[in-house]
């Protein structure tokens, strides 16, 4: 260690008791230096070292003191990875507050808000959700981007690695990847990413079981079947298929089904093989498809179509979207004769430039894929997972709803906005007897659309959202909520023309609550609302909060049925479109996606605390039941969760 070095643990000690013996009102005079001292320490590992050992004197001192890292036990680790990025000083305070939680999980520092498992427990899921830090890629990207806060980043996660188990990560990141692929999402590089990166864990100390699901999801992405393990290039495959015997085929078709079936992820091989089977054995895609019956009857019947889709949309790059094919076959969908001349459409559809530069990203155009081939297999992951499409980071929840309804229940709407979107760059829909065309609109809901989506949301979304937020405009002045107006003529006529709201827009009070939550039962619950049952997805409105119940915003989802679990306790089954349905609300109230009879894409909650959580429905005012049949204590009990929630953020006049 230099001379300089060894200075350094002085001078922020000494920084540290000025801090402490500050008064409380000028303590933020102080903490620059504190920050500037750790972040002088933080460039060396020995460095990082000597920080942690004043860790426990950290709050007692005022490091924290009047900023968001002041209370420890609201601190959510889906936020740390993004400070630990970002330049300044936001990032050495991140990791100052890291070591702080180290801390209290080695028991080094007794806290009284969070205990020592919840620091551990808050740690691990740091990790697991960051291991790009953990595991710096060697990318160019990761190159460009890296810098000595970067650095410092992932001297830090490689401290909280050896400080922590290993175990107890590879626990954590199984399971996220579990919670991840259960839910069925189109959108797969996050979870790819999760796997790639702690592939590097195998060899770690952790446990056999962890060790084989770590492995089985690897294999899924990369090559699940006898002959893919053996060729290190699709090339080399590809020509190994040529003299594959009859009974070697039928293997590798059955070992690549059984690995979407398990875990929704495809190989790539997988689409090698599939482009194989095409040519020269297409007796065998059922089998490579997993196909029910309906499905193989299907592709029998629609032979010549589906070979052109597999020709035109199947490749390497886009191998996910086999998941989706196979999905569109079990569905049906190829037997509505009206949907195959617009399937077939995309095939030759002239794309717009300007659609063709979004569609045709590097990677895209590396492989030699077209812009037809990149919408055609984005086409049929939209339409055979309605519920895996998802919003990415754009504030635009109402357009990726829009498209899970039309995938389940307009799929000839659907394409048609497709093909439009594509070709000509413009969408119009009708509201209230005027044609709306988005490329006569400016602005929307989202100032930027993020590009981190699937191909048709790439296409479709910029145009959806400048759509719905002119139909909002419209409706500003009419005293009531807008969507009552804007979701019937937006989504369609699937959506009833009743409405309720919570919040009296002239005061911005909630208002009758008590009314609300008994119209919900009346119309929605089997108890009370004489045997009616959904029909369609309803549009609703939630709130959505964090851990602590603390309101974070509004939000739509979609209800998608209502029915009892497996205790026979009534749930709402909803249609979450923010990419992960498998999220803790607070009060106990955590969406589940998988133990209480979820389909593929749906998440869950008993019907009580979902109807907390809701600001907005639409109903059907004829097929409502005696709200008055509803007991007082069930009001009682959402009212009481709705207001120690995201209702300490409003007036209540009732």
């Amino acid at each position: 260690m230099d001379a300089e070095s060894k200075l350094a643990p002085t001078k922020f000690e000494q920084a540290l008791d000025t801090l402490g013996q500050a008064k409380p009102y000028a303590k933020s005079l102080y903490q620059t230096e504190v920050f500037q001292q750790a972040i002088d320490l933080a460039r060396t590992d020995d460095g990082l070292k000597q920080l942690f050992s004043y860790a426990p004197r950290f709050d007692e001192a005022g490091v924290f003191q009047g900023g968001p890292w002041e209370q420890a036990s609201k601190l959510q680790p889906p936020f740390v990875g993004g400070s630990l990025k970002l330049k300044g000083v936001n990032s050495i305070v991140e990791l100052l507050s890291e070591l702080r939680m180290l801390a209290i999980a080695k028991g080094l520092y007794e806290h009284k808000e969070v205990s020592a498992q919840e620091a551990k427990e808050f740690l691990n899921e740091v990790l697991a959700l960051n291991l790009d830090i953990l595991f710096p890629p060697e990318t160019e990207e990761a190159r460009i981007g890296s810098g000595e806060h970067i650095e410092r980043a992932e001297r830090l996660f490689r401290f909280l690695g050896d400080e922590l188990s290993f175990q107890a990560i590879a626990n954590q990141i199984v399971a996220e990847i579990d919670r991840l692929t259960v839910q069925r999402p189109i959108m797969v590089n996050r979870i790819v990413k999760m796997i790639t990166m702690a592939k590097q864990m195998m060899e770690s100390d952790i446990s056999e079981e962890v060790k084989q699901s770590l492995q089985a999801y690897s294999a899924a992405v990369t090559a699940p079947s006898p002959l893919s393990k053996e060729w290190s290039s699709f090339r080399e495959y590809r020509l190994s298929l040529k003299n594959a015997s009859e009974e070697e085929l039928k293997q590798e078709a059955e070992a690549f089904a059984g690995s979407v079936r398990d875990t929704g992820l495809v190989s790539p091989y997988h689409a090698v093989f599939l482009r194989h089977l095409n040519r020269v054995k297409p007796e065998l895609l059922p089998a490579a498809l997993s196909l029910s019956e309906t499905g193989e009857a299907i592709l029998n019947a629609q032979s010549n179509l589906v070979h052109d889709m597999i020709q035109v949309a199947i490749h390497p790059h886009t191998a996910q979207s086999i998941y989706g094919l196979g999905k569109i076959l079990d569905r049906g969908l190829l037997s509505q004769e009206p949907l195959l001349p617009s399937i077939r459409r995309l095939i030759e559809l002239d794309i717009h430039p300007e659609v063709k530069q979004i569609l045709l990203t590097p990677e895209n155009k590396r492989e030699g894929l077209t812009a037809n081939a990149v919408l055609l297999a984005g086409t049929l992951s939209v339409l055979g997972q309605p519920l895996g499409i998802g919003q990415g980071l754009n504030p635009t929840c109402q357009s990726a709803r829009a498209l899970s309804l039309w995938a389940q229940h307009g799929p000839g709407q659907l394409l048609e906005f497709i093909a439009r979107g594509a070709r000509d760059n413009d969408v119009d829909i009708i509201f209230e007897g005027e044609p709306l065309h988005s490329s006569s609109l400016e602005g929307g809901v989202a100032s930027e659309i993020h590009q981190e989506l699937d191909p048709v949301s790439k296409v479709l979304v910029p145009h959806l959202d400048k759509i719905y937020n002119e139909m909002m405009k419209r409706t500003a002045l009419r005293g009531e909520d807008g969507h009552k107006w804007v979701n019937p003529e937006f989504y369609g006529e699937w959506v009833p023309r009743g409405f309720a709201n919570i919040i009296n827009p002239a005061t911005g009070a909630v208002t009758d609550y008590a009314g609300f939550v008994r119209l919900f039962y009346s119309t929605h619950h089997p108890d009370y609302n004489e045997g009616y049952e959904l029909i369609y997805p309803n549009p609703v409105g939630i709130y959505i909060t964090n851990v602590h119940g603390d309101l974070l915003g509004l939000h739509a989802v979609s209800i998608q049925r209502i029915a009892a679990d497996e205790a026979g306790e009534y749930r709402i089954y909803f249609y979450n479109p923010n990419n992960d349905s498998g999220q803790n609300w607070g009060q106990g109230i955590e969406p589940s996606v998988k133990g209480h009879g979820e389909q593929e894409g749906e998440a869950s909650l008993p019907f009580s605390q979902f109807a907390a959580r809701m600001y907005a429905f639409h109903y059907n005012p004829y097929e409502q039941g005696d709200s008055y049949a509803v007991e007082d204590e069930i009001v009682e009990e959402i009212t009481s969760l709705a207001k120690e929630s995201w209702g300490r953020q409003y007036t209540w006049l009732d």
